[in-house]
């Protein structure tokens, strides 16, 4: 779990974000919603929930644009566009993706199993946004446990305590049951956010969207 500190003691909104590390859309769509936070004037508590692209990738991962071209059909030339937009996007946003030809999709069972425990440790946002950044600024193997690791201590947490979670599988059967609980609700892609607990935006949908939708919940708890 993750609360930001809202605006001068102002309302929060609980929003619950189920996404993967290896969704560059996810990113995206979380600093678009930090500029709408800003614009509305409202703090956050922000919930993040395991979902996995790729469930069946093996250990070794797969290069991007294989991944890309056998998964979605498109030719390199349309990946290579995707990969720019994305890039232009981020930066726009203040997100620097560094893809290059050599950029892996990888598994991410045991970073959501790390989650779910930094969630209990209240250190879950700063190590998503710490996963993210691993991945797609600095290219590093978010499936090795020696990297999962050295990330989880960059924002506080207990490295033997890390390791024991992966060692032991201490979170895999409660990580799964999160999968399948959002699966069933019809959660297919992401990122997908719930606001407030009662309304779902999936997909990136961009800052006025999110402010629109933040500005909905707060005008009904206004009205309760």
């Amino acid at each position: 779990m993750s609360e930001s500190t809202p605006p001068n003691d102002g309302p929060v909104v609980q929003i619950d974000i189920v996404s993967d590390v290896m969704c560059p859309w996810c990113i995206v769509g979380y600093k678009q919603l930090e500029q709408a936070l800003g614009m509305v004037g409202v703090g956050a508590y922000i919930r993040w929930h395991p979902f996995e692209l790729n469930p069946a990738m093996p250990p070794e991962g797969q290069n991007l644009r294989e991944h890309i071209t056998e998964k979605y059909g498109s030719s390199a030339e349309q990946s290579a566009q995707a990969r720019q937009h994305l890039s232009a996007l981020g930066k726009e946003l203040g997100f620097e993706f560094n893809f290059n030809d050599d950029s892996r999709i990888v598994n991410t069972f045991a970073a959501h199993q790390l989650l779910g425990w930094a969630q209990s440790k209240g250190a879950q946002h700063p190590l998503k946004m710490a996963l993210f950044a691993a991945h797609f600024q600095q290219g590093k193997d978010v499936s090795d446990t020696d990297v999962l690791l050295d990330v989880a201590e960059t924002v506080g947490l207990d490295r033997a305590e890390a390791d024991q979670v992966l060692v032991s599988g201490s979170q895999a059967e409660e990580t799964r049951a999160h999968e399948q609980f959002w699966t069933s609700r019809g959660v297919s892609g992401v990122p997908s956010m719930i606001f407030d607990g009662r309304y779902l935006l999936t997909g990136a949908q961009g800052a006025p969207t999110y402010a629109q939708m933040l500005q909905k919940v707060l005008n009904e708890k206004d009205a309760a």
